[in-house]
C-alpha cells in the first residue's frame, strides 16, 4: 500500500516556547508505517493548493504572538471541510488565535497553571482514537480552554488537576473532514510515553480515514 502524505507544521527558527526540533523526529517515526511526513515552518503551506496533496495536516504551530493570514486561514478551512484531516497537538492550538480556526479546532487556549505531573484518563473508551489507551501520567502544562459553543465535539481524554477533571483531547467532524485536538505534547519526552504515542497514532489514522 502506498503511504499517505502528512504535513507537520511548527516553528524551527523562532519558537516562543515549543521548537519543532525533536518533535519532528518523534512524529515522523511514530507515523512511519502509514504516512510520509513532511515537516516545515512555512505556514504558506496552509494555502489550499499547497495542502491539497496531503491527507493529514498536523499542527504544532507556536504562534503565540501572531496569526496566520486570511489566505492561510481560508486554505485550512477549505482543506478540512472538503475532507482533509487535521490533528492539532498541544501548542498547535495557537492557530485558534483566528476566530475562524477557533471554531474549526473547537476551542481557544485560555492559559495554564505551572507545569505539573498530570494524570490522564480516557473519557470515551468506545472510540477508535482511544481504543486500547490506558490511563497515564506525564509532566505537562495543564492547558485550559474556552470552547466554541458551535462545535459538536466528543471529549476523548481528561486530565485531573486539583480535584477536577479537564478536557485533554477531543474530536469532531467539520464539513466532510475530521479534526482531533490532543493537549499533551509540551516537549520531546512527552512523545516517548507509550499511551500518548498510541493516542497520536490512532488520532492520525482516524483524522485521515486510514482503514483497518
Amino acid at each position: 500500500m502506498d503511504k499517505r502524505k502528512a504535513l507537520l507544521l511548527g516553528s524551527y527558527t523562532h519558537p516562543k516556547f515549543h521548537p519543532l526540533q525533536g518533535i519532528d523526529k518523534q512524529v515522523t517515526h511514530l507515523l512511519n508505517d502509514m504516512f510520509t511526513v513532511q515537516c516545515t515552518e512555512n505556514h504558506k503551506m496552509l494555502h489550499e493548493s499547497n495542502l491539497y496533496p496531503y491527507e493529514l495536516c498536523i499542527a504544532y504551530s507556536d504562534l503565540w504572538d501572531e496569526r496566520v493570514s486570511p489566505r492561510q486561514t481560508a486554505g485550512l478551512l477549505s482543506y478540512v471541510s472538503g475532507g482533509g484531516g487535521l490533528l492539532v497537538i498541544h501548542n498547535g492550538i495557537t492557530l485558534a488565535n483566528r476566530y475562524e480556526l477557533a471554531q474549526l479546532i473547537g476551542a481557544r487556549f485560555d492559559g495554564h497553571p505551572p507545569m505539573d505531573k498530570l494524570y490522564f484518563v480516557p473519557a470515551e473508551t468506545g472510540h477508535d482514537i482511544t481504543e486500547g489507551v490506558e490511563p497515564f501520567v506525564l509532566d505537562e502544562e495543564p492547558y485550559r480552554f474556552t470552547f466554541s459553543p458551535f462545535t459538536e465535539k466528543t471529549v476523548l481524554l481528561h486530565y485531573e488537576y486539583e480535584g477536577q477533571q479537564w478536557p485533554a483531547a477531543w474530536c469532531h467532524t467539520y464539513g466532510i473532514g475530521r479534526v482531533v485536538f490532543i493537549m499533551p505534547g509540551h516537549h520531546e519526552p512527552s512523545f516517548l510515553q507509550p499511551q500518548l504515542r498510541r493516542l497520536i497514532t490512532q488520532a492520525a489514522k482516524w483524522a485521515a480515514r486510514v482503514p483497518g
